[in-house]
């Protein structure tokens, strides 16, 4: 394979080495660790050794706030797909931390490739409840983000999107550019061959690009320990040569240190890191699912102890940094902001039916001007 990267000397001499039997029997060639990172206990306490994050009140309360919202938006979605309004929907309940704190850490020119529960990320990033709405509903315009232009849709299809990642990564090395590429997956997407090969090129070509696994423990009915023997996903980075790390997915100051660290690396040309979140899929897998009918209600009810928000309010709250007049404007604002997306939503003209073959191809092939010739000349709109 021909790569636009000099590959590292150092590691090819010794490579060279083991190859031809220089290395004595019973050599240790290889060691490894994974490092975990917590900062804030599951009940709101700070533990010893806190980074600068967690004395800073308004980026605390900011991620507060798009932790809150988050989580309010994704109450409202549910109920508009019960009604009708939306169509198949993932719950992002339980994992607004990891969504929130890997936004916070990204730069504006940075690049998000977002899975389909990362719904915090991508209001943080700009895209708008209303273009959330839409997406949501089946409408493609819900992906034409006004404000953050350059990052991906949102992926259905499990780990595709990591080799468009490498892609993007390698593009931005290729100018030269101080942009970072940041993929979100989750624990079952890492058991898929593209992620592999995703893995992979990042290593060999020192990509700038942070892999974000949430592992909520399920991929979709089946749990994390039946779908992988890796004693954690965080080493799966090391077999593409590179790092790897667990933080308390619902810390959202362990998260957001994790993916900035993993961000400056990679900025600065350090190539790239792999994060596994450690979290809990609070909801069914989607509104399609019911997950009752592969885990007891008990094992749920125990993570509600983990809830990231009332974690973080806990010790915003134990500070002096967060009333219950902070609380109350916050969900007077947040239902505000739903009810005006929801209008707005709402009043959207449907799609036109000629809109699949104006937006499909460059140049449309013959067979299909035909098709849209003679779906006008019946006279439709």
């Amino acid at each position: 394979m021909n790569t636009p990267f000099r590959k590292d000397d150092t590691a090819t001499e010794l490579q060279s080495e083991r190859w031809v039997g220089k290395a004595a029997e019973g050599t240790i060639v290889a060691q490894f660790h994974i490092r975990y990172r917590r900062f804030l206990d599951p009940d709101g306490q700070l533990l010893p050794h806190p980074p600068a994050l967690a004395t800073d009140p308004e980026t605390l309360r900011a991620l507060y706030k798009g932790m809150v919202l988050a989580r309010t938006f994704d109450l409202k979605a549910i109920a508009l797909q019960r009604t009708g309004e939306l169509r198949t929907y993932p719950s992002c309940q339980g994992q607004e931390a990891i969504a929130v704190g890997l936004a916070s850490a990204m730069e504006e020119d940075d690049v998000l490739l977002p899975t389909y529960r990362e719904q915090g990320a991508q209001i943080w990033r700009g895209v708008s409840l209303t273009e959330l709405m839409l997406y949501w509903a089946g409408d493609e315009r819900g992906s034409d983000f006004a404000v953050p232009r350059k990052d991906f849709p949102v992926s259905v299809p499990i780990a595709s999107h990591t080799i468009q990642a490498a892609g993007v990564a390698t593009a931005m090395k290729l100018r030269h550019e101080k942009r970072v590429a940041v993929c979100t997956i989750g624990d079952g997407a890492t058991s898929e061959g593209d992620f592999y090969e995703a893995v992979n090129l990042a290593g060999v070509w020192k990509l700038p690009l942070v892999f974000v696994v949430s592992n909520n423990q399920w991929a979709i009915s089946m749990p994390r320990e039946a779908q992988t023997a890796a004693q954690t996903i965080a080493q799966k980075a090391l077999a593409g040569g590179f790092s790897g790390e667990q933080v308390d997915g619902n810390d959202v100051i362990a998260v957001r240190v994790a993916v900035q660290e993993a961000i400056d690396k990679a900025r600065a040309g350090g190539g790239p890191t792999l994060i596994e979140a450690l979290t809990y899929r609070l909801s069914d897998h989607t509104t399609a699912d019911d997950a009752t009918r592969y885990r007891v209600a008990e094992e749920v009810s125990k993570q509600w102890a983990n809830d990231p928000i009332a974690r973080l309010r806990t010790y915003l709250g134990n500070q002096g940094w967060w009333t219950k007049t902070d609380e109350e404007a916050l969900t007077r604002d947040n239902k505000a902001r739903l009810e005006t997306a929801l209008a707005a939503f709402l009043a959207m003209p449907p799609q036109k039916a000629t809109d699949m073959f104006d937006y499909l191809f460059a140049d449309l092939p013959r067979a299909l001007e035909a098709q849209r010739k003679s779906y006008e000349d019946a006279g439709n709109d």
